[in-house]
């Protein structure tokens, strides 16, 4: 059996209550999340799907974007920087963010592109189907260099820089090769959760979060019990020259790998989960991680159990991809007592 690890319940409430002085910069894909909402009675006559009778539309900020709402929702504050269409949804993307507080001065409008759209249709808490209106191909040059331009204006401003890659064409490796050495040359963390595309140029990223799935693709090492997850691991951490890198094992658990050698297994919190719009966690644990971060956290196994409580909230709450500082300080509070992390393997 691993050895466990003692944590502070009131030491990690303490960080949370700190969220609220840290500023992070986020760069990357945003897009805007429509969901359909509606019940279904009755097959439709033309063809065997069934029919939606709507009950209400609802917009909300996605993809990095999605990640800036998690830090709002902590009380942080964050400075969003990426390329966006110059049509109506990415209008609409930019009232939603600039109502939650967030400075928008470094979205690029773009006649060239448009704004990213996913919209899910649910109907008695099932996804339906989910329609996506995107544009993959990679940013141009000349936006690279004004988003390096903006993160030079705004650097000396923030704590932490968090990369959010959906793969929508606004991370690339000629951004990733001027971002993260200008980062660390200012002394901010940088976070990045990549997609496989552009997994290995995050090479000297502070942590790289990544899922299991993705990690294995990456590495080639299949899942098939905890030495290969931690060959996984150790073989990131290596090619990325990252200080970390923490897998997240879906409804499962976490593995946080450190550059001086150390492994940390945390066990799943995660409640039942009721969230059917494919709105996921990895937001929310980015998130966290950016803020503890920012606020000059230096112990990661706190950061990362912060993440993983606050990603099992997320999970139990239906079509929502948010959580608040009150809602994660009262689940600290249900959790005194209980076994967060082990030392070594599970």
């Amino acid at each position: 059996m691993a050895e466990g690890i003692e944590v502070s319940i009131d030491g990690l409430k303490e960080i949370v209550e700190q969220f609220g002085k840290a500023h992070v910069l986020v760069i990357g894909d945003f897009m805007l999340d429509k969901f359909i909402q509606g019940t279904v009675s009755r097959l439709s006559p033309e063809a065997p799907v069934p029919v939606v009778d709507v009950i209400s539309e609802i917009f909300r900020p996605g993809g990095a974007a999605n990640a800036i709402s998690n830090i709002r929702a902590l009380d942080g504050n964050a400075v969003a920087v990426g390329v966006i269409g110059d049509d109506w949804n990415g209008r609409k993307l930019i009232d939603l963010l600039k109502q939650d507080g967030v400075d928008t001065e470094c979205i690029i409008v773009s006649k060239e592109r448009h704004t990213t759209v996913k919209t899910r249709i649910i109907a008695e808490k099932q996804q339906i189907v989910r329609i996506d209106r995107e544009k993959r191909d990679a940013i141009g040059y000349e936006y690279a260099k004004s988003i390096l331009a903006f993160l030079n204006e705004k650097i000396n401003d923030v704590d932490a820089i968090l990369i959010s890659d959906y793969d929508k064409g606004v991370v690339t490796n000629r951004l990733l090769e001027g971002l993260i050495p200008l980062a660390k040359k200012f002394g901010k963390p940088v976070i990045v959760h990549p997609k496989v595309v552009h997994f290995l140029d995050c090479k000297g990223a502070t942590i790289v979060n990544s899922n299991l799935e993705r990690a294995s693709t990456v590495t080639g090492i299949s899942q098939i019990n905890e030495t290969s997850i931690r060959n996984m691991g150790q073989w990131l951490l290596t090619q990325l020259e990252c200080e970390y890198v923490l897998i997240t094992r879906g409804k499962d658990d976490m593995s946080l790998f450190e550059k001086n050698g150390g492994v940390t297994y945390i066990p799943a919190i995660a409640k039942e989960v009721y969230n059917v719009t494919g709105v996921g966690a990895g937001d929310t644990v980015t998130s966290l991680i950016a803020l503890s971060l920012a606020v000059g956290v230096t112990n990661m196994v706190n950061s990362a159990i912060l993440a993983n409580i606050a990603a099992g909230i997320v999970v139990g709450k239906l079509g929502s991809a948010t959580v608040t500082r009150d809602e994660l300080k009262h689940q600290l509070n249900m959790l005194k007592g209980v076994q967060l992390a082990f030392a070594g393997s599970k």
